[in-house]
């Protein structure tokens, strides 16, 4: 992987050029970034920059047979971490070397992938993957040994805020003490995830989302995408490219997330002074129940950006809004004068309450029946 590959964050790129290039390495970094802005792809270039001695932002010149290896993911030195469960396949203690050749497979089909796209790939099904201890074991024993070719060993711990707490703290005395040119590049998405104790033992670098213009060149340089159709892709991709490349293929998603959301929120509706409609809401939230945790948390993230836009054409900010909604007579602009100053908040703070309780394995129909009737009283609020 090649730092010139990499869409945007060039002051990132730049700092790790120059604190590898003077010897100044830190042996645990934390990469903090939102879907899509690239923390996976910085995190391989930056392993090759290092253990290939290359030079330059074309991450070249160094050792040829290295930099084969890594066109295959397959440097011996170069180890990953991310999170597993259960699968057809792998029945019981998983841990990420289980999973190793799909794990290549999916990073050659989409660098930028996120979480979500991951369970998907290895077909968890209902459950939600973790980084557990029998990994933190697998952990401690490579690094242990000594390194194939003379030079440093990395660790890259994608999504490492799914360690629980057994790996964490089984890590901690190695995150603070490493072997020897050992680097440990933790990736996540949000600071506020990572254990504290983790958190103080690692350089954070923080990305940000792309801008739109990065989106649309990239778009327009790797697939020949027409600009016009980059520019409006760039724009309703919101920074996020792992995003931009699913609207460009025509499958954001093959869930009907907006048929649900505008039966939820008609039923909101009627729901007031009609207890018989309750009963609509309670068998609307035994459908979301059915989904597996991960798609559950993607349907209430959609329903958070569907909220956010119509607030945006509420307070008269068209220019800001780019979703166009599909589903018969349900149009944003007669939709967003519901959503205001009075209730936006409450309604964001119970959808974010709600995938915390997801992701904390709670009753999914406990959770979308309480927050449908909650939105009954919120959805009228002046």
């Amino acid at each position: 992987m090649l730092f010139s590959e990499i869409i945007g964050q060039n002051h990132l790129k730049n700092h790790l050029i120059q604190s590898a290039s003077s010897g100044r390495v830190p042996h645990a970094q934390l990469f903090i970034g939102s879907d899509g802005s690239g923390t996976l792809p910085m995190a391989i270039a930056y392993a090759q920059y290092l253990l290939c001695k290359n030079t330059g932002e074309e991450n070249t010149g160094g050792s040829e047979s290295c930099n084969l290896k890594f066109k295959n993911l397959a440097h011996p030195d170069l180890h990953f971490v991310y999170p597993v469960a259960t699968t057809a396949e792998v029945s019981k203690h998983p841990t990420s070397d289980k999973f190793a050749d799909t794990w290549r497979t999916f990073l050659k089909q989409n660098l930028y992938g996120n979480l979500f796209d991951w369970y998907t790939h290895i077909n968890i099904q209902n459950k939600q993957g973790q980084i557990g201890v029998d990994e933190a074991s697998e952990i401690v024993k490579k690094l242990s040994l000594k390194s194939f070719e003379g030079g440093y060993k990395i660790m890259i711990i994608w999504m490492a805020d799914k360690m629980n707490t057994e790996a964490s703290n089984k890590l901690l005395k190695l995150l603070e003490e490493p072997p020897s040119k050992t680097v440990f590049i933790l990736i996540a998405e949000n600071e506020k995830n990572i254990l504290q104790t983790i958190l103080s033992r690692c350089q954070v670098l923080k990305f940000n989302p792309l801008n739109q213009n990065e989106i649309q060149e990239a778009l327009v340089a790797k697939y020949n995408t027409p600009r016009h159709e980059a520019t409006l892709i760039a724009r309703q991709s919101q920074g996020n490219y792992n995003k931009a490349l699913q609207l460009l293929q025509n499958k954001e998603n093959d869930l009907p997330f907006e048929k649900w959301f505008v039966q939820w929120v008609r039923a909101a509706f009627r729901a007031k002074g009609n207890a018989a409609v309750i009963q609509e809401l309670i068998e609307w939230s035994e459908t979301l129940a059915a989904l597996g945790r991960e798609q559950q948390k993607q349907f209430l993230e959609f329903c958070i950006e569907i909220f956010r836009q119509a607030l945006l054409l509420n307070y008269k900010t068209p220019d800001l809004v780019y979703y166009q909604t599909t589903t018969d007579k349900f149009k944003l602009e007669n939709f967003a004068p519901f959503v205001n100053g009075s209730n936006i908040n409450e309604i964001f703070n119970e959808l974010s309450e709600a995938i915390y309780h997801i992701e904390r394995n709670g009753n999914g129909k406990m959770i979308f029946t309480d927050l449908s009737i909650k939105l009954t009283r919120l959805i009228h609020k002046k």
